[in-house]
């Protein structure tokens, strides 16, 4: 079954792409052979064996959920390196006008 140049004009249409003449006959052949590769992997006998996500095995590398107590704002804010009124004290970037 070969692609047809009419058949990539209307992709090219669905897709909203523009496409030359010569860029049409290109496609088409580019997808001839796409269409055959595929072809030639569904022939591969593939009876008894289970279909796979992942080469190898994947384990959960997450780490258990331990609760702490969050820091104090005091704590905090005594680290700054600027504090006003409870908050961070940073540079102006507005002018107030």
């Amino acid at each position: 079954m070969s692609i047809t140049r009419e058949e990539v004009a209307h992709l090219a249409r669905l897709s909203r792409l523009a496409l030359s003449a010569d860029e049409l006959d290109r496609f088409a052949g580019q997808l001839d052979v796409i269409i055959a590769a595929v072809a030639r992997v569904q022939e591969v006998a593939a009876d008894g064996i289970p279909p796979t996500t992942h080469a190898v095995p994947v384990t959960n590398v997450f780490r258990e959920d331990i609760i702490v107590p969050p820091l104090g704002a005091g704590v905090v804010l005594d680290q700054a390196p600027a504090a006003e009124q409870g908050r961070f004290r940073v540079p102006r970037i507005l002018a107030e006008d």
